[in-house]
């Protein structure tokens, strides 16, 4: 549907919002997110991560300023169909409901009336689930949950992920094999993804960061470019030291101490 355009699948320009009573959180925003792109959305606690992802979702509505997705203003697209483009994960999971796995991921078929090419079974294969179909989704782990609900994306055939701080609370193993994951969607299917974070080691094994501030943009770029420790410690008001090995870039913490 979308293989004539070769512009940015999300753009944000000038978008502004605030809460009722709280004042501007996001400002004037502007950026854009092209196809395949793996973006680290870098930011403080309360710094807009979460707002400017559910801007980007279309769940919440920019009081100036206009989110385009696929060339198109987000707000002209109905629901079902902007389902079929786009997915935003929540920072928590409602993990309560009496689903099991397969009919979570089956929930991805919303949008459509006919079937989607992509079969329940296929998608968990694809995450590394083949085995835990019938279970409860409640039983699993955290890192599993994640999966199972980027199972049901798949499905739902999106092409660009938004996801709000999904490594929050996983031990590191999963916090690896869920990055892994998303890494090899997007190399083999060509899914956008903007994932928030707040761990700046992270952030820089990523291809392309965005730092965000009082809901404004900082800077964006590659990380080893971006990440400088003058741009952290405005964002993140700490004063630490980026060092550059022979195998990349990392953050240490020896001088807080």
């Amino acid at each position: 549907m979308f293989s004539a355009y070769s512009g940015p699948i999300l753009d944000c320009r000038g978008v502004t919002f605030g809460y009722p009573g709280t004042g501007t959180i996001v400002d004037s925003l502007t950026f854009s997110i092209g196809s395949g792109e793996f973006v680290g959305l870098l930011g403080a606690n309360g710094s807009g991560k979460s707002t400017i992802l559910k801007l980007a979702a279309g769940m919440l509505h920019p009081a100036a300023g206009v989110v385009r997705l696929w060339d198109k203003p987000l707000a002209g697209y109905r629901n079902r169909d902007r389902a079929k483009l786009l997915c935003y994960f929540p920072q928590h999971l409602d993990v309560t409901v009496p689903f099991t796995v397969r009919e979570v991921v089956n929930m991805g078929r919303y949008p459509y009336d006919i079937p989607p090419a992509m079969t329940v079974d296929e998608a968990l294969e694809t995450v590394g689930l083949q085995n835990k179909g019938d279970s409860t989704i409640s039983n699993l782990s955290g890192g599993e949950r994640r999966r199972a609900f980027i199972a049901m994306t798949l499905l739902q055939g999106a092409g660009i992920l938004l996801l709000d701080e999904p490594l929050a609370n996983l031990d590191i193993k999963y916090q690896i094999e869920f990055l892994r994951l998303l890494k090899r969607l997007k190399e083999q299917k060509g899914i956008s993804i903007i994932m928030a974070l707040h761990d700046i080691n992270v952030a820089l094994q990523f291809e392309k960061v965005m730092v965000i501030k009082d809901g404004a943009v900082l800077g964006v770029g590659a990380p080893e470019t971006v990440l400088t420790g003058a741009m952290i410690q405005e964002a993140f008001d700490v004063a630490i030291e980026v060092r550059k090995a022979e195998h990349g870039t990392y953050i240490t913490h020896e001088k807080w101490f």
